[in-house]
C-alpha cells in the first residue's frame, strides 16, 4: 500500500462550520476526498472540534453513536476510541478492521462491545472470537488433551480480557461468578481459525484478534463464512508479525483494509494510544 490508510482524517475548518454541524447533526463540502464510514475530525482556530463520520450513501458527515451508559464497564478513552466504538455498534457495518500497537483497546472494546449487543440487546445470538495458532517465539511443542484443553492456552488473552469487564462490572475481585455465567451460557465460543472452514454461521458477532498473522486467503475463507445478520471483527498489529513468510504489507489484515475500504458496510480505525498502562505505552514507543 502506497499510503496506510487510518481511517480517519483531521481537517482544519472555520468556527461557523463546527457551529453548524453541532446545530443540525451534519454537515456538507468538507474539503478533501473521504472513503465510506471514514471519520473526520474537525477543528477550528479557535480550539473548536467535532468528530463526525462520511456517509458513503447521502455523502454527508454525520455524528457518531453515543452509547448511553458504559459498555460492561468500559468508555472511550481517546478519539480513535470513540470512532472504534461507532463502528463495533452499527448494525449495517458488517465489517470492521482496527490495527494498532499492544495496549491501545482493539480487542477489549470488540470484546466489550459484543457482550453488550448479545446478553444486554440480543441482536445477535452468539460471540465467536477465534485466534490463528501462531506461537510468539520459540514453539513449545506438542500440547497433549482434547481440542478443548489446547485451544485455551492460546484463547488465554480473549479470557483475560473477558476478566476484565467481568470486574468491571461486578467490581474488583467479584468478576468470577459473572464470567462462569457467561462462559456456561453457551453464548461465547472460542475457536480456532483452522475450524472455522467449511462452518457456516449466521447472526453472529465474530472477533478475530491477532489477524495480522492470517494470509489474504485465510482471511478471504472467515469472510466467506458469514450468513445473514453476521458482524466480523479482525483486530491486529500489522507491525507485529508472528508467521515466518508474512509481511507487514502482505498479511491478510493488511489485506483486507486495502480491498474493503471503499465499501459502504466497512469501516476501519488505527489505535494509536496505548491505554494499559504508563509502560505499555513507553514499550510501544521505544521498542
Amino acid at each position: 500500500m502506497d499510503k496506510i490508510y487510518s481511517g480517519l482524517q483531521r481537517v482544519a475548518t472555520d468556527k461557523g462550520v463546527i457551529d453548524l454541524f453541532y446545530k443540525n447533526g451534519m454537515v456538507e463540502n468538507i474539503q478533501g476526498v473521504f472513503q465510506p464510514n471514514e471519520f473526520c475530525l474537525l477543528h477550528s482556530a479557535e480550539n473548536s472540534s467535532a468528530i463526525c463520520k462520511f456517509n458513503g450513501k447521502t455523502k454527508q458527515f454525520e455524528p457518531l453513536i453515543q452509547a448511553k451508559k458504559d459498555l460492561w464497564g468500559i468508555r472511550p478513552l481517546n478519539i480513535e476510541q470513540r470512532c472504534a466504538l461507532d463502528l463495533l455498534l452499527r448494525e449495517d457495518i458488517k465489517l470492521v478492521t482496527m490495527t494498532g500497537p499492544a495496549g491501545t483497546g482493539k480487542t477489549l472494546m470488540a470484546l466489550a462491545c459484543a457482550m453488550h449487543q448479545v446478553f444486554d440487546e440480543g441482536i445477535y445470538s452468539k460471540i465467536l472470537v477465534s485466534r490463528p495458532i501462531i506461537p510468539l517465539g520459540k514453539d513449545i511443542g506438542f500440547l497433549p488433551g482434547t481440542k478443548d484443553e489446547k485451544l485455551i492456552h492460546w484463547m488465554q488473552p480473549v479470557l483475560d480480557n473477558l476478566e476484565i469487564l467481568c470486574e468491571k462490572v461486578n467490581g474488583e475481585g467479584n468478576g468470577l461468578s459473572t464470567m462462569d455465567w457467561v462462559l456456561e451460557s453457551k453464548k461465547l465460543e472460542l475457536e480456532a481459525v483452522t475450524y472455522i472452514r467449511g462452518r457456516s454461521l449466521p447472526k453472529m458477532y465474530i472477533i478475530i484478534d491477532e489477524a495480522q498473522n492470517l494470509t489474504p486467503h485465510e482471511v478471504k475463507t472467515i469472510i466467506t463464512r458469514a450468513g445473514k445478520g453476521t458482524k466480523i471483527i479482525l483486530t491486529g498489529d500489522p507491525s507485529q508479525i508472528d508467521h515466518p513468510r508474512l509481511t507487514k504489507d502482505n498479511n491478510g489484515l493488511a489485506y483486507t483494509v486495502s480491498r474493503f475500504k471503499n465499501q459502504k458496510l466497512y469501516g476501519h480505525i488505527v489505535l494509536d494510544k496505548t491505554e494499559r498502562s504508563e509502560l505499555a505505552r513507553i514499550a510501544a514507543e521505544l521498542m
